[in-house]
Formats: C-alpha cells, structure tokens, sequence
C-alpha cells in the first residue's frame, strides 16, 4: 500500500511549531519556563527531559488544552490560540496513553472519531488501520488490546485528519523491544512523507534513534536544542579499545597529556579525550604504543558521547511526576 504524502500549501514557514518565552505556572510552581523552541519542518524531533520537565503540559498548552501563563506560540505558520482551529486541522495528536471505548472494537472507535471530521476521515479508516498494521485486528474489542495495540490505534486515530503535524506524547512508553522499533519506524516513515512528528520522552536511546533534532528540558527550561548531530558533538571523546592485558596497557597510556581519563571495561579500556586532543592521530599512537609493547589490540573506535551522555550532562536531575 502506497503511503499518502502530505504537501506543504499556505502555512509553508520554516517551523512547525515555534513558541518563545512560552511560561506555565500552577500557583508557585513553574512548569514551563520561558520555552523558546523551533520545531524544522519535515524533521522528526524529540522534547527529551526527565519525568516531570513539563513535556506532557508544553503539548497540552499547543493543543489548547491548558492556557499558556506568558509568551506566544504556533503550529503551521499559525498563532495559537488565536487561529487554534485552523491550525489544529492539520494536528494529529496523543497526550498521555491514548483512551478508547474498551467493548467498542478498534475500527468502531474509529468511527466514532471520524463522525467529528467528516466524510473525508471516516473514508480514511481502513487505510490508516492497514497503515498502523491492525487490519487483522480490527474487529476486535479494544478492551483486548495490548498497550502496543492501543499505542498503534491512538496513531492511527491521529491519521485520520491528514495532519501535518503529529504531536505523540510518550509514544514509547512501557512497549518491548519490538514494539518500540515498530513505532521507531512508522515515525520514520511519516517524515519521509513530509510530516512533522513531535515526540516528548524520555527514553533518550530511542530519542536518538528516531529523531533528526531534540531539546533536552529540565526543570520546565530548554537547556540544549539542535539537530542530533549538534547535541552529540559537544559531548566528550572516546577511543574504546578492545586489547588483551589492560592492566599493563592502562600503565602505558597514562603518560599521555591528551588522555584525561583510562577505564577498564569487559573488553580492554576506555579512553576519555581532553578537549585539544586529535582523536585519530591519538588512536594511531596509542595503537602502536600497544602493539610495540606485546599487548594484541582487536578492537580500536573512535567515539563521541551519546546523547545519554550529554542528557547527563546538562540536566540536574531524574525522578518527579510528568
């Protein structure tokens, strides 16, 4: 089945959802604070923070959900909440776990969806069911899904409108392996189409997996934006290096200045880079270091941190409620 895609008309600006000095507060507490975020057109991006960061309200806040306490907003070129329609005709979206009418089969809570849109969405159904892989499923009651059912069902209610721009809170959360590489993909495969996913996580693996571009959030505040690449490229330098005797190795790397750390690992060491150093030209020292020395060397990667690493790195906390 051949994938519909989605052409970009009049509300063609160079983000999909763009907010600046956007604020939430509940009393006291602050849970959004001062958000500017840029959002690509076409990109998968990810809204990665710790449990309880403001993820979950930033969507409801877009959705119009909750009233935003200060700053601006839009979606598709338009400003909500003062054309909040018309922007969110072309919004998909799943905030918090996706609920549906458990005796009601998965294709009749479609329907009941649909009646809302219109003849055009209620046409939809039985393409975006195939397009979510529960055709075989779709006679049966939604009470008998499995959390991955129901997480492909909330997609597949999001497609009904065509959007442009998928808005899926914690799409990944509590599915297996499997599951999660079928949501990976699926979300993949709407940005091919042209679309625009914003996911909110914070599952940072997957995160960097499946997006083109993140902000990391704590405590309600952006502490980094950019493209994947970006974010990971400020992180610190590895050479990991698979050798036998790493007792005896670790003693030969540390004269080296441009080493400013030595681990030992299951497979030989770790090498941490100081900023300055030339990680390839240091790699091929140190390999020969090693192999002058008698020590076998089998494995040599030069490696920047994962965006775990730089996750780490910039927020200050884990734990809360979303």
């Amino acid at each position: 089945m051949e994938h519909q895609v989605i052409a970009v008309k009049e509300w063609s600006t160079e983000y999909a959802v763009e907010t600046s000095g956007l604020t939430k507060r509940f009393g006291e507490r602050t849970v959004v604070d001062q958000v500017d975020l840029r959002v690509p057109r076409g990109s998968a991006f990810g809204y990665l923070g710790p449990n309880g960061a403001g993820k979950t309200t930033l969507i409801r806040m877009l959705l119009g959900l909750t009233n935003a306490s200060a700053g601006t907003m839009s979606m598709l070129g338009r400003p909500v909440p003062a054309e909040r329609e018309g922007a969110l005709a072309r919004v998909g979206a799943i905030v918090e776990e996706p609920l549906f009418h458990e005796f009601l089969t998965g294709r009749e809570n479609l329907w009941v969806i649909a009646a809302a849109r219109g003849r055009a969405a209620e046409a939809r159904i039985d393409e975006c069911l195939a397009r979510v892989g529960l055709s075989e499923r779709a006679d049966d009651r939604a009470g008998k899904y499995s959390l991955g059912m129901r997480q492909r069902l909330g997609i597949a209610a999001c497609l009904l409108g065509a959007p442009e721009l998928l808005l899926l809170d914690e799409p990944m959360n509590g599915l297996d392996p499997a599951g999660m590489l079928e949501i990976r993909q699926m979300i993949r495969s709407f940005v091919d189409e042209g679309r625009t996913v914003v996911l909110s996580s914070h599952l940072l693996d997957e995160v960097e997996k499946t997006c083109d571009a993140a902000a990391i959030v704590d405590s309600g505040r952006i502490v980094a934006q950019g493209s994947i690449a970006e974010l990971t490229a400020t992180g610190r330098r590895f050479i990991e290096i698979g050798c036998a005797q790493a007792v005896r190795a670790r003693q030969l790397l540390q004269r080296y200045p441009e080493i400013d750390g030595v681990t030992e690992t299951s497979e030989g060491l770790e090498l941490t880079l100081r900023d300055q150093a030339d990680g390839n030209q240091l790699a091929a020292e140190v390999n020969r270091t090693l192999v002058q020395a008698g020590i076998d060397v089998y494995r040599l990667d030069v490696s920047r941190a994962s965006l775990e690493t730089r996750f780490l790195e910039v927020t200050s906390r884990l734990g809360g409620a979303a």
